[in-house]
């Protein structure tokens, strides 16, 4: 099962990264590839530990040659997480990335453009033990920040900072963002993303944003946007920005959208800049947003990104980009087969079986209860 996962990586593509930072510069026999197996089989397996990786391989090391595995020693799985830079790593996301696109479906809305979302989320780390990774005064932590497409939904994109950085000093730096936030674009974030100069450059570019209104907005109304025609809506107006400062950096009109919460009663103000969408849409677009939180939630109760296998901040993103990749490896699959379970019970089957030789259609045909029942081998699948 595990070789029938590794073809899905481009390793053409990784062999190129390999060769563009010089990974292998040094290394008798462990390469990047190698490595990545290994850290790989750490994820699906659940190991937390250098011997314990070891030791479970030791375990099918019969089945290294198929694998393309040759040996594997904690002292060099070790070194390698110290030294072979993460960069190559942080490629193969984006190699992956753009594999999913090709099979991801389309968000649920009924307009066309694409929809993003961005949001940050902190993994604490112990200060003692990971000193770099300085937080406050006696904790540690990093922040992983992503733009979320709900097309497929996967991470765009992902930037790993220091606790410390600020959600929006983090979204005005990233030149990526201009890669994927096309015009006509939507794009939806909480709050601590308010900068009216950052929001002035989104709305030059033609991408639309969509936000919470903070309290401490001075805005004065210059009229209706539209008849409100929906019950939960309660507003829908042009405003324009009156304290000088804000209005220097933001110097357009912008639309107010209120909109009252069914469940709670409980009124939200939107801000955005998009003058053609229903209020009761706009409204949604920011309940959307929603998704990105369960994302975070997902990575954190299944993928291995809470303890680490080395406490250098190479070997912490290290671990944290091939985990990324795992997770962009479980949605290829789920989307190329039509998979119509869950993320979490593909990662439960593929644990199950993955040091036997399965093949991936027939284990996803399968009930979880009824895996320990197959043994006979069939014939190989192919994903692409």
């Amino acid at each position: 099962m595990l070789g029938e996962l590794v073809k899905i990586f481009p390793r053409y593509e990784f062999e190129k990264l390999e060769k563009q930072h010089q990974s292998n510069h040094y290394t008798k026999y462990y390469t990047g590839w190698q490595q990545l197996i290994t850290l790989l089989y750490g994820q699906i397996s659940g190991h937390d530990s250098l011997r314990g990786i070891q030791t479970s391989l030791g375990v099918h090391s019969q089945k290294w040659y198929h694998l393309g595995l040759t040996d594997i020693k904690r002292s060099t799985l070790s070194d390698a997480m110290k030294n072979r830079p993460h960069q190559i790593y942080e490629g193969l996301f984006y190699k992956l990335l753009d594999k999913c696109r090709s099979v991801t479906p389309d968000h649920k809305f009924r307009f066309k453009n694409p929809l993003f979302s961005m949001d940050a989320t902190v993994i604490d780390l112990c200060l003692s033990v990971f000193p770099w990774a300085e937080f406050r005064q006696r904790k540690g932590a990093i922040k992983l920040h992503y733009l979320y497409d709900h097309r497929g939904s996967l991470p765009a994109f992902m930037v790993m900072t220091d606790g410390k950085q600020s959600d929006i000093r983090v979204a005005r730096s990233q030149e990526k963002l201009d890669f994927y936030l096309l015009p006509d674009s939507i794009i939806s974030f909480d709050r601590a993303y308010i900068d009216f100069k950052w929001l002035y450059t989104l709305d030059q570019r033609r991408v639309c944003f969509v936000t919470r209104s903070k309290a401490n907005i001075q805005y004065r109304i210059i009229g209706q946007h539209q008849p409100i025609r929906h019950k939960l809506v309660t507003r829908d107006e042009k405003i324009e920005l009156v304290v000088e400062q804000t209005r220097v950096k933001y110097p357009k009109v912008l639309r107010l959208v209120c909109y009252t919460d069914p469940d709670t009663g409980k009124e939200y103000e939107f801000i955005t800049n998009n003058m053609k969408l229903a209020a009761s849409t706009i409204a949604a677009i920011y309940q959307s947003r929603w998704q990105i939180e369960l994302f975070f939630k997902w990575i954190k109760q299944n993928l291995k990104i809470k303890s680490f296998l080395g406490t250098s901040q190479n070997a912490v993103l290290t671990q944290i980009w091939v985990a990324m990749c795992y997770y962009l490896l479980l949605s290829y699959i789920k989307f190329q087969t039509k998979y119509r379970h869950s993320l979490q019970e593909l990662t439960r089957m593929i644990a199950a079986v993955v040091m036997e030789q399965r093949l991936l259609i027939d284990i996803l045909s399968l009930k979880e209860h009824s895996l320990k029942k197959v043994r006979n081998p069939v014939l190989q699948l192919a994903l692409f």
